[in-house]
């Protein structure tokens, strides 16, 4: 199979597309032909090397964690899906960037959604609604999501507010609009956010997402005024110091069948930022690494 490898640590131009052993669903795995696979901050961050002590890697490695295709192959013990279906999931923490992958965790990609859109639900679904969960029930509850205009910022957004959550949202001004267009209230990041926030939720914030890892965890406590009202994805450290709850992603179908449902319903649909071709995938890595996208990047098989 044609993939995007690379054989050493460093920046994206050590990415090459190449050709890679076949690989094969072991037991309750399937095989996906590759229609398109998103980029994701851990993908950069392991071709990088600096996650290498706590993620060491088997060189050459294929970058990607989540992608979108037909089944082609299905594992032992496998159960309700068949070769041929459209499915979206999340594999190892390589893999994905391929003409084919190993998914772990899949649902039934929904109509409503093109390959790109599919390709970029899975991470970002499954890590906003475990952060989302750790919260509680949203409904009637008003919710801030920091970072809401990228990829797992945008998916919370959507899902708390199908969930009757109020959301605001911060990113920065051009990415306003988008916010409202997803259902929340937009304000900007940084210093003075709690004067802000007292004017657009005169009522208070109930409870706090944080997808961005800005420093804002102690505004976010304050802001909420209990610690196990702040959840976060991106700043574990800072977590772990104040008591908010810190939550990973996790390889869960059940999350997946979740978002799948929700899209079907048309509640939520993945933003794509852009889509590049897999010959371009260095220039993805680099857009990526750049930051501030509004939702995701996504490498078209």
């Amino acid at each position: 199979m044609r993939a995007a490898r690379f054989h050493e640590y460093g920046g994206a131009e050590s990415l090459v597309i190449e050709q890679a052993p076949d690989p094969h669903p072991g037991l309750g795995e399937i095989r996906v032909r590759v229609a398109a696979a998103s980029v994701n901050p851990i993908d950069w961050k392991l071709r990088a090397g600096t996650l290498h002590q706590l993620i060491p890697l088997e060189l050459p490695a294929i970058p990607g964690r989540d992608a979108a295709g037909v089944v082609d192959e299905i594992g032992d013990g496998v159960q309700g899906v068949s070769i041929g279906d459209r499915v979206f999931g999340l594999g190892g923490v390589t893999g994905a960037t391929a003409e084919l992958v190993i998914l772990s965790a899949w649902a039934h990609a929904p109509d409503t959604w093109n390959d790109e859109q599919a390709a970029g639900a899975g991470l970002a679904s499954v890590t906003a609604m475990r952060g989302l969960n750790a919260l509680g029930s949203l409904a009637g509850r008003t919710l801030l999501v920091e970072g809401a205009a990228g990829g797992v910022g945008g998916a919370a957004v959507e899902i708390a507010v199908a969930q009757g959550a109020t959301v605001i949202g911060t990113a920065s001004e051009r990415n306003h609009e988008f916010l409202t267009s997803l259902g929340a209230v937009p304000t900007t990041y940084g210093p003075g956010l709690a004067q802000r926030l007292s004017a657009l939720a005169p009522h208070g914030v109930d409870i706090a997402l944080d997808t961005a890892a800005s420093g804002s965890l102690d505004d976010l406590v304050a802001i909420t005024g209990d610690p196990t009202r702040v959840a976060t994805v991106a700043d574990h450290a800072g977590g772990q110091r104040l008591g908010t709850h810190v939550v990973n992603a996790e390889n869960d179908s059940a999350l997946l069948s979740v978002a799948a449902e929700l899209g079907r319903q048309g509640r939520y649909t993945p933003r794509i930022e852009q889509t590049y071709p897999l010959e371009r995938i260095a220039d993805a890595h680099a857009h990526a690494e750049r930051g501030r996208t509004r939702g995701k990047i996504v490498i078209c098989i």
